[in-house]
């Protein structure tokens, strides 16, 4: 099984577990990390996720895995919280998010034609702006600075979004 086909596979395990437990499952991922294989499964709930909740869910979900066997080679099973610095994947990510201050990496920096004139995100690869609206039918974000620019950029350009901790 392809890597995006297991972890869709585990996602349709995952999910209806998580809704039973009252959880939101944010994401799940399948990564090799030196020697090892890391099956990631971030959840969270209205409140907090606490280390109690990553048991539970672990718990139900290694009986799931188990009965069903999906994965071919041997592996690690994390359940965490995506952090105060989670990651916007989804739709409902986006629109959970909209008026929060948002770290961008962007896969290569912003041209001069992509901004007003003197704008100083120019040249700039790593932005953190205050994401404004997002379009899931195009995939483009919209961001504004505190200067209230408005700037528009494809999802596909973004190595990654996440949210800004801010202390």
């Amino acid at each position: 099984m392809k890597k995006q086909e297991l972890i869709a596979y585990v996602e349709s395990i995952a999910q209806p577990l998580a809704e039973q437990m009252q959880y939101e499952l944010v994401d799940v991922d399948y990564e090799k990390e030196g020697q090892n294989w890391y099956l990631k499964v971030f959840a969270d709930k209205e409140g907090g996720f606490s280390i109690n909740d990553c048991v539970a869910l672990s718990r139900a979900l290694e009986a799931e895995l188990e009965k069903q066997d999906p994965i071919e080679n041997a592996y690690i099973l994390e359940v965490s919280s995506p952090g105060l610095d989670r990651p916007l994947k989804k739709d409902k990510d986006f629109a959970r998010s909209i008026g929060k201050i948002v770290d961008i990496k962007l896969y290569k920096p912003l041209e001069a034609d992509d901004l007003p004139e003197g704008h100083p995100a120019i040249g700039q690869k790593s932005l953190q702006l205050q994401l404004l609206g997002y379009v899931p039918e195009t995939g483009m974000v919209e961001l504004g600075t505190e200067e209230g620019e408005r700037l528009t950029v494809s999802k596909k350009d973004m190595a990654s979004i996440r949210l800004a901790v801010i202390f």
